[in-house]
């Protein structure tokens, strides 16, 4: 397949200069800057001629530029014959918009989808997304990253007991239920139910399906964002009578407010990962996990043409003799 050329845009390079550590290899030359009038130039610095290309980068805010760059970086490899080229998109924005809520609304997750494929990657690796079915909108070969048990490594640190994990929502059900397995299958499970009746943003609580007085409530979620569905999700358990709630989520994107909202709630600890970088200095109460190890262990099957089948199951075997050992 040719050497291995990594790239990275502007959204998260801390995490880019990890995954390359991690993958043995290093961040190939690039200049990914902004004209004067705001458009995005891009130029690779390297020659990438009959390469296996990277472009790392996730599409976090501002979500507008950062996918631009992407598309921009993706072009030029192609441009300059790259052999193969791969976006690892550790968080893939626009994914709330999977479906049709009411008429005369887009499919965003769709139409991004698109856009990246037309710019000419071969192929996506991403992490979490936000629902399944996206991997159905790429034309080309889609690679999904699951954070449970790297997830699951830091919350069995917790020593965690009498636990309930619950799904903010009804969409998030097989989540919830993945870690559970993951941290103790003699767990149980509850769902908060919520509609969207016109604002994606704006969630109401509508009640909740569970017991878990008494118990130690692990919320999980795929993205937080405003942070309202998380707190409210909190508060119904506090009404319920939850001991101790902590949360868990994979993509901090963090809207203004959001941090402060969070960390005033009744809430032990948030624990994230970094497809997004998330501002220092938050506290004991924020915890990041790191994603680095298992997108380059990620990145080397693809270069080296392993069935990622292969790779998933070999994680969630080390992680099993882990807990087995401890």
């Amino acid at each position: 397949m040719g050497r291995l050329i990594l790239y990275a845009g502007n959204s998260n390079l801390p995490l880019a200069r990890e995954i390359a550590h991690r993958a043995g290899s290093r961040l190939s030359e690039a200049t990914v800057e902004s004209f004067p009038d705001g458009e995005t130039r891009v130029r690779l610095e390297e020659s990438v001629r009959g390469a296996d290309v990277f472009i790392i980068q996730s599409i976090c805010p501002p979500a507008n530029h950062h996918l631009m760059e992407l598309l921009l970086m993706i072009d030029a490899a192609r441009r300059a014959s790259a052999k193969r080229v791969t976006a690892i998109i550790p968080y893939y924005a626009y994914a709330r918009q999977e479906k049709k809520l009411t008429g005369r609304e887009p499919i965003s997750a769709k139409l991004v989808a698109n856009l990246i494929a037309t710019a000419g990657a071969d192929r996506v690796l991403t992490v979490d997304l936000h629902s399944p079915a996206i991997e159905g909108f790429f034309d080309i070969p889609v690679d999904h990253l699951r954070s449970a048990p790297i997830m699951a490594d830091y919350l069995r640190e917790l020593g965690l007991s009498n636990l309930v994990v619950v799904s903010p929502d009804v969409g998030g059900v097989k989540r919830a239920n993945r870690l559970r397995q993951f941290l103790d299958a003699k767990a149980s499970l509850a769902v908060v139910f919520k509609e969207r009746p016109e604002e994606p943003t704006a969630p109401a609580i509508l009640g909740m399906v569970g017991e878990v007085e008494g118990k130690t409530a692990l919320i999980i979620d795929d993205i937080i964002a405003t942070g309202d569905t998380i707190i409210e999700a909190a508060e119904v358990l506090v009404n319920r009578g939850a001991r101790k709630i902590y949360v868990c989520a994979v993509h901090p994107v963090f809207a203004p407010g959001a941090v402060e909202n969070l960390l005033a709630a009744p809430i032990e600890k948030i624990v994230v990962t970094n497809t997004i970088p998330i501002p220092s200095g938050l506290g004991e109460r924020m915890v990041v996990v790191d994603m680095a190890p298992l997108l380059a262990e990620a990145i080397r099957y693809i270069h080296e043409g392993r069935s990622m089948t292969t790779l998933f199951e070999k994680v969630e075997a080390e992680w099993r003799a882990e807990r087995a050992r401890s």
